[in-house]
């Protein structure tokens, strides 16, 4: 079981909890639920590693990961404005090794809750 730790806030932004509601999919290796929440035409850079564009290539990266068992999600700042929303925080895995993150989000539209592009920053720690 995966412990999950969210910094508290008002509550009141769809958006935030939906950014929530992405990291912990990704933690628990939901890919069923990422995969409905992003754009055909999604793209996904991982800084200094890779870039995944499509959703078949992006369906295909997040099976990848599925191998690596995280073991606690800490999510520090969930941050949403507009067409555009970051989260970081730090994923600790079952091997022991940890992760800081920050991922930042371009939704389809301001009122759209599907995910365009992601740019995602990991140090290992």
């Amino acid at each position: 079981m995966i412990k999950i730790t969210v910094t508290p806030d008002c509550g009141n932004a769809p958006k935030r909890e939906f950014l929530k509601e992405i990291n912990i999919a990704f933690a628990k290796g939901n890919s069923d639920f990422i995969i409905e929440s992003v754009t055909d035409k999604i793209v996904w850079e991982i800084i200094g590693d890779k870039i995944i564009e499509g959703k078949e290539k992006f369906t295909d990266e997040l099976e990848k990961m599925k191998a690596e068992k995280a073991s606690e999600l800490i999510l520090e700042r969930v941050l949403t404005h507009g067409r555009e929303g970051a989260v970081s925080g730090i994923m600790k895995m079952a091997n022991g090794e940890k992760y800081a993150f920050s991922d930042f989000y371009e939704f389809s539209g301001a009122k759209g809750a599907k995910v365009k592009t992601i740019i995602s920053y990991v140090i290992r720690i």
